[in-house]
């Protein structure tokens, strides 16, 4: 897949995320990726409750799951409780059928690591096995309204992630 084609996904993941947030959190949702890269993550939601920021990765693919990763969302990660990995995925027509989360400590015990002061990794790719993604947004649980759609809570709208 080009390049361009994996921005145009990416956006549609993250815009079709961002849509199912704004009327599911109980606060306030900012697409924060919108003006700056540079945060290290995409979605930013602050409710009563708490606040998460939301690193999105998106697919079309069903059967395998493979994401890309760079070392400043990483080190945010490391540094940042409210982090989360977010995965979305779409169909063809660009629908989202599915969100889930990846584990902090699988991509802690998954990155590469650096081996000398004179090379170090800046972004790695991650082949997702399919029993490591935790159907919904944990980290959202207690900010979602009651209305909030399934797919949010863990109940995947389609067939699964993976399928």
């Amino acid at each position: 897949m080009d390049t361009a084609e994996r921005s145009r996904i990416g956006s549609a993941g993250e815009l079709a995320l961002l849509e199912l947030l704004t009327g599911s959190a109980q606060g306030r949702v900012e697409h924060v990726a919108a003006w700056s890269d540079g945060h290290g993550y995409d979605i930013f939601v602050d409710a009563r409750q708490g606040h998460a920021h939301l690193e999105v990765k998106t697919t079309v693919r069903t059967g395998r799951l493979t994401i890309y990763i760079s070392r400043h969302e990483y080190e945010t990660m490391l540094r940042d409780p409210a982090w989360e990995l977010v995965t979305v995925r779409l169909n063809r027509q660009l629908k989202l059928m599915a969100v889930a989360a990846v584990p902090r400590a699988w991509i802690a015990a998954n990155v590469p690591s650096d081996r000398t002061a004179l090379g170090r990794w800046e972004s790695c790719r991650f082949d997702i096995p399919p029993e490591v993604p935790v159907p919904g947004i944990p980290s959202l649980s207690e900010m979602l309204v009651e209305s909030a759609p399934e797919v949010l809570r863990g109940t995947p709208m389609a067939h699964g992630f993976y399928i």
